[in-house]
């Protein structure tokens, strides 16, 4: 116990404007956007990042990031609401629309995020793997400031950890010291992706159609299940069979999809026929 680190308590609200807090959780949201609308904006005027693949002009991504928003934050919400809790949320149906309360899957999200993405590549004609591929590389930005602001609220914490010297002792969460599983979370899914998106942009990932995607989809799918180790799971779920959780169940089939989209980014390309 003389080793373990004081949780930095934190007040949840950043600040009152009048009647109105503003929450350290809904401004993660906002900041992730914004960043991340800036940061696809640098890459798709960088054209020689593209080579000869048809992509987003930097106009195009202010619409972009409205579909993008909405995909995210009524995706994750419906997708907490129907993979974490849905006893509760039938009960109690006017909860639903409570996200400030906390609450968002990010498995869901990324549905959502999907339907908007393919909504504007069809507006837009160009082709949705093109797309997918520019907001691959952003989201790691959105799930580092969101699993920040797990921490400060705090939610999602850890297992039990006594012997760990980082472990913290959370507020609710009981006198244990428990894995402060939502940094590393951060640290994996945000800062970690997104060095090894940035890393293969630079060496020409984009120029291939799908692989940004696919490296984004089976790089979270790892950093998430071997989170799971560290995370408690959610409390009306448990371990659902062998030590498996929810999390680590969802994310098998992005680790699929993943792993085929970098196989089919990579797969030989035929050279162009030449006509006799």
């Amino acid at each position: 116990m003389f080793f373990v680190l004081p949780y930095p308590v934190i007040d949840p609200v950043l600040v009152d404007v009048g009647p109105f807090p503003i929450r350290w959780y809904a401004l993660a949201y906002v900041a992730g956007i914004v960043l991340g609308w800036f940061y696809m904006k640098r890459l798709c005027a960088a054209d020689r990042l593209w080579g000869d693949v048809r992509h987003p002009t930097p106009v195009s991504i202010d619409d972009l990031v409205v579909y993008v928003a909405l995909g995210i934050v009524l995706g994750g919400r419906l997708g907490y609401v129907l993979f974490y809790n849905p006893a509760y949320y039938l009960a109690n149906p006017l909860e639903i629309v409570a996200a400030w309360n906390g609450g968002m899957a990010f498995h869901g999200g990324l549905v959502g995020t999907a339907i908007g993405m393919a909504i504007f590549a069809r507006r837009v004609g160009v082709r949705f793997l093109s797309v997918a591929d520019g907001v691959a590389a952003v989201v790691p930005i959105g799930l580092f400031l969101g699993r920040i602001a797990n921490f400060i609220k705090p939610e999602l914490w850890g297992r039990e950890a006594p012997d760990v010297p980082w472990a913290m002792v959370f507020p609710g969460a009981g006198p244990i010291p428990r894995h402060p599983s939502q940094l590393y979370e951060a640290g994996l899914e945000g800062i970690g992706l997104f060095v090894v998106l940035a890393v293969a942009i630079r060496l020409g990932a984009l120029k291939r159609p799908g692989l940004s995607t696919g490296l984004f989809t089976a790089g979270y799918a790892l950093a998430r299940i071997a989170s799971e180790f560290f995370r408690q799971p959610d409390a009306q779920l448990g371990f659902l069979f062998g030590g498996a959780t929810m999390g680590m169940l969802l994310s098998l089939p992005l680790l699929a999809i993943g792993l085929a989209l970098i196989a089919y980014a990579l797969r030989p390309r035929r050279p162009p026929a030449v006509l006799a």
